[in-house]
């Protein structure tokens, strides 16, 4: 982080100096007191359980130079520096949207139902072989999350790549103020957080809030036929890609071995072999765009290629081990109908010959309509021939009742627990896919 002074924290936030210099300045900002450094403005956030007020001491006695507090709330002591505002979270977020625009680099950001974390990442890898880049790390996605990722641009970086996490009406529009997105990236729409949403359309249509600024440029995934349909009202420029159209970045001749995709770019210019080291259609979708993004910010195709043969992947996220023969496929982080389904596609393209186990928890925040997404979910796992389908958790069991209306011959058991599916696990085990704690007990027990 750039230092800013407590003069420029009360005008962007506009607060009201309780105690301390204007002329100070702060080098990070942070809320957490455990995580305080020196010259940290530490804000304390009201969360259901705990009250972050009550650090405030702590903070300043691990090095706070300044610490926010919301009207109204007993400040009995003052321990240094003090910026009374209305909300604490508010001046959080009107502080980043100060610090934003002190940088005049391009802002990428980038959201979706399912994909947008390992979007990011390739695109911050295209990029990175020219570019110096700040990126989202962990889930620093939303209002709180947002804002603290701003705060780690600084003058040596050269674009700013941030993932863009909405679960709520109005969640985009406040994002969308604080980032100031120039290039927006949208990776498909789903059934993710359904039940706030209600419907995929309002879905779509909050995640388009994400650029505010004209001159802004949509990369949109054309074989999504809601965010085609609601683009068209779009003021901002958008520049398709995908597989099945005449888009402006589309990718043909797809196919993969047991760790590597290959398949061909084509462009109204040019046509280009690309290969990423992960697996799974959806995976193309991601590195397409990646690619489109690194091209337009002026990076030369080799760079954008050796960056992509960086890729990691992220953990938790369709990670593949060979535990001694076993393939395991985590995909255990926040598992929507989407991914799951990805995932099956990975599984049946890595074991072919092998027999396939899936081992699939409660999917959340899906509203009234939950039952019915998980029996459709089971009953696409069934189709796709999946042998062994272990459902853990009381909405699971309607993974069950769609696998078996579909397919008599998917062997399918029912347990309650992630230690009860692991004993099952045991006897049965050949390849799957799996939460997280069943993950680490099976590497525990065959790596």
């Amino acid at each position: 982080m750039e230092p800013i002074s407590i003069h420029e924290i009360l005008i962007a936030t506009n607060g009201k100096l309780i105690s301390g210099n204007t002329d100070e300045v702060i080098t990070s900002v942070c809320i957490d007191s455990r995580n305080v450094k020196k010259g940290s403005l530490f804000v304390p956030i009201k969360g259901e359980k705990v009250d972050g007020h009550d650090f405030i001491k702590s903070a300043f006695d691990n090095g706070a130079v300044v610490s926010f507090f919301e009207k109204g709330h007993d400040i009995k002591n003052n321990f240094g520096s003090m910026i009374e505002v209305e909300s604490t979270k508010n001046a959080l977020m009107d502080l980043a949207k100060y610090y934003r625009h002190k940088f005049d680099i391009p802002v990428i950001g980038v959201s979706g139902s399912v994909g947008k974390t390992t979007t990011k990442e390739m695109i911050a890898v295209a990029l990175g072989e020219t570019i110096k880049v700040l990126k989202t790390e962990g889930n620093y996605n939303g209002q709180i999350g947002l804002p603290l990722t701003i705060f780690n641009i600084n003058k040596e970086h050269q674009a700013a790549v941030l993932e863009m996490g909405v679960s709520e009406f109005g969640e985009m529009d406040r994002l969308a103020e604080i980032a100031d997105i120039d290039i927006g990236v949208i990776t498909n729409i789903g059934l993710s957080h359904i039940e706030n949403f209600k419907s995929i359309e309002n879905t779509c249509l909050e995640k388009l809030k994400m650029i505010k600024k004209e001159t802004g440029v949509f990369y949109l995934n054309g074989d999504s036929p809601i965010l085609k349909k609601n683009s068209n009202n779009l003021r901002q420029k958008v520049i398709y890609f995908g597989l099945n159209g005449n888009y402006n970045y589309k990718c043909e001749d797809v196919y993969s071995d047991k760790m590597n995709t290959y398949f061909t770019l084509s462009t109204e210019f040019f046509k280009e072999t690309i290969s990423i080291p992960c697996l799974g259609i959806h995976n193309v979708y991601n590195a397409l765009v990646a690619i489109a993004v690194a091209l337009n910010l002026g990076v030369h195709m080799e760079d954008i290629k050796t960056g992509l043969s960086k890729f990691n992947g992220i953990a938790m996220r369709q990670q593949i081990s060979d535990l001694n023969g076993i393939i395991l496929i985590d995909d255990s982080y926040n598992a929507s109908p989407d991914s799951v389904k990805s995932s099956v596609g990975v599984l049946k393209n890595i074991c072919s010959s092998g027999r396939n186990i899936a081992v699939l928890a409660d999917m959340l925040e899906l509203g009234e309509k939950s039952e019915k997404i998980h029996f459709d979910t089971g009953r696409y796992i069934a189709i796709e021939g999946i042998d062994l389908l272990i459902a853990v958790g009381e909405k699971a069991e309607f993974f069950s009742k769609g696998a078996n209306s579909v397919n008599k011959n998917t062997e399918i058991f029912n347990c309650k627990t992630n230690l009860e599916a692991f004993e099952f696990l045991k006897n049965n085990l050949y390849s799957g896919m799996h939460t997280d704690e069943i993950v680490k007990m099976i590497k525990d027990k065959f790596r």
